[in-house]
């Protein structure tokens, strides 16, 4: 398991944590993100729900997408920002329900719904190449 990178400030240079991941990785990867979180400043209960909300994106990936995706971390203007990107055929926001999901319910977007929740920003872009999912949470100054 990599030790997290020394602080960069708020240049977006290089990840402060790049790697592929499938399902047997999940542990390793909110431990990792958890441990980088910490160290770039995102104070609890955030970096919680930040590892919450990278966690179900990554699932989506997992599940929907291929079997995995490839995770990138990295500090820019003074947010953390993960982006989960897959090979999948791709989705646009309009799979995110806009009032909760049922427990019963058995639509897709559960993850999203929460990810968009609980991070300060949510973006998703597809092209031929998969999908990529953009979080977002603001540092402390």
């Amino acid at each position: 398991m990599p030790a997290p990178a020394s602080a960069s400030g708020d240049q977006p240079a290089a990840p402060l944590l790049a790697c592929p991941f499938t399902q047997g990785d999940l542990p390793r990867l909110r431990m990792l993100v958890d441990q980088y979180a910490h160290r770039e400043g995102l104070p609890e209960p955030r970096r919680g729900e930040f590892v919450v909300a990278v966690d179900a994106v990554a699932t989506n990936a997992i599940e929907h997408a291929g079997g995995g995706g490839t995770l990138t971390l990295q500090r820019a203007d003074g947010h953390l920002e993960c982006h989960i990107h897959d090979s999948g055929p791709g989705f646009t926001a309009d799979v995110i329900p806009p009032l909760a999901p049922g427990i019963d319910d058995h639509t897709a977007g559960h993850g999203l719904w929460i990810a968009t929740l609980i991070t300060d920003h949510l973006t998703i872009s597809a092209d031929t190449n998969g999908t990529t999912v953009a979080l977002t949470m603001r540092l402390p100054h």
